[in-house]
């Protein structure tokens, strides 16, 4: 099994640059860890999310500690800043977007089963409280990624990954 040249890489990398992005907004919110935004950055890339939505307390480029670990990815991913998350979200359901939160909640489904619709916006809270009541009531609905072992949760950038690859599979049909 032979390795994919640089040469290769960066002829893929022309070409990706061309293609339309999905019908996938994210928003972050209250993210401490400059270093989970970064990482954020970059699955966003990989995935094809059409605008990054960065809220609250979260930071944003230019930022070195993002920069390490976006890799650039933050060139390339459409983002902007509101602190106002409340405003984002009305703005996106205004344009049709199916508001899922990553969150535990009591009504929280499985991010595999939920019943996603062709434009969708995930909101991703803070490390340790999650996203917000006040934010979660905005949501059409909640989702969780299943648990097996004692913690209940995963890294925020490690649960947006899991549940960000899963939204663009049912995008992507």
């Amino acid at each position: 099994m032979r390795k994919i040249t640089h040469a290769e890489n960066q002829a893929r990398q022309a070409q990706k640059m061309k293609e339309e992005r999905l019908p996938f907004h994210v928003i972050l919110n209250d993210i401490r860890s400059l270093h989970n935004v970064g990482s954020i950055f970059r699955t966003c890339d990989g995935v094809g999310v059409a605008k990054l939505w960065i809220c609250g307390i979260t930071g944003f480029p230019p930022n070195n500690q993002i920069a390490k670990t976006a890799l650039g990815a933050e060139d390339h991913v459409d983002w902007e800043y509101d602190e106002n998350i409340q405003s984002v979200v009305s703005r996106l359901r205004d344009e049709g977007f199916q508001i899922i939160g990553l969150e535990q909640t009591v009504d929280s489904v499985w991010h595999t089963d939920c019943l996603l619709k062709s434009k969708v916006c995930l909101i991703v809270g803070n490390e340790v409280e999650g996203i917000d009541q006040s934010v979660a009531d905005l949501c059409d609905q909640c989702v969780e990624i299943e648990m097996s072992g004692v913690k209940n949760s995963l890294n925020v950038s490690v649960a947006f990954g899991i549940a960000a690859y899963h939204v663009r599979s049912v995008l992507k049909g």
